[in-house]
């Protein structure tokens, strides 16, 4: 893969208010790296002062609770960033930023990030908004920790495949991922994410295809569930 050009980095959403100038800025001594699955990226508590950027793959942001069980915060796309609140307040790491797929990371200084975000009230909106996306994910999980566990998978599989897709598409095609970790991302024990997985597939609600990615074939079961909008 091609270094990221300025180009592409202005169609992403979150910079595509910024000038070619502001962007070559941003791109300035920026380095590009590739991860495998399960590789932590940055872990929680240590300090750092650069800020990435996925290309491509899936990574998740993860904590342990005091009882020591891992707990999945969030998920992380292509186009998405992470370390941004630690390279701006200076502050130790707040999660770990684990590898779901293979991943192609860009790794840029916080200190053009930081002025531009000072300087460039859009780029400041954008970062604002998905701050709020991810908000907004995070509060709709922890209303469905006391939900059965078919709204559960259901909203876990429809999450992992809009962080999969360009256009957010919750019918888009889920990465070939280990049912624990699926089971993890809806808070389920892995027997019982496992049970449930299988009913949906046998409602045809969920098709696997050969190689064993996922795609949730009805959505009509996500909108009884309030999981989705009506049409």
């Amino acid at each position: 893969m091609l270094p990221l050009s300025v180009s592409e980095l202005a169609e992403m959403p979150t910079f595509n208010s910024l000038e070619e100038i502001h962007l070559s800025q941003l791109l300035d001594r920026h380095r590009e790296t590739s991860h495998q699955p399960d590789q932590v990226i940055v872990m929680e508590q240590d300090w750092g002062e650069s800020l990435f950027l996925i290309r491509t793959g899936l990574a998740k942001v993860r904590t342990y609770s005091v009882d020591g069980d891992e707990v999945v915060m969030s998920l992380l796309g292509a186009g998405d960033i992470f370390g941004e609140m630690a390279a701006l307040d200076r502050a130790a790491r707040s999660a770990d930023v684990v590898a779901l797929t293979p991943l192609r990371l860009v790794k840029l200084r916080a200190a053009p990030f930081s002025a531009l975000l000072t300087s460039q009230p859009g780029f400041a909106l954008a970062l604002a908004r998905l701050e709020a996306s991810r908000l907004r994910d995070l509060n709709q999980r922890f209303v469905l920790q006391s939900a059965d566990a078919t709204t559960r998978l259901l909203d876990a599989l429809a999450y992992l495949a809009r962080k999969s897709s360009a256009a957010n598409d919750p019918q888009a095609a889920i990465p070939v991922l280990a049912q624990r970790e699926i089971a993890l991302l809806a808070g389920l024990a892995r027997e019982t994410a496992s049970r449930t997985l299988s009913k949906l597939r046998t409602r045809g609600t969920v098709v696997a295809a050969e190689d064993g990615a996922y795609t949730i074939a009805d959505l009509k079961p996500l909108v009884r569930r309030g999981l989705l909008p009506s049409v």
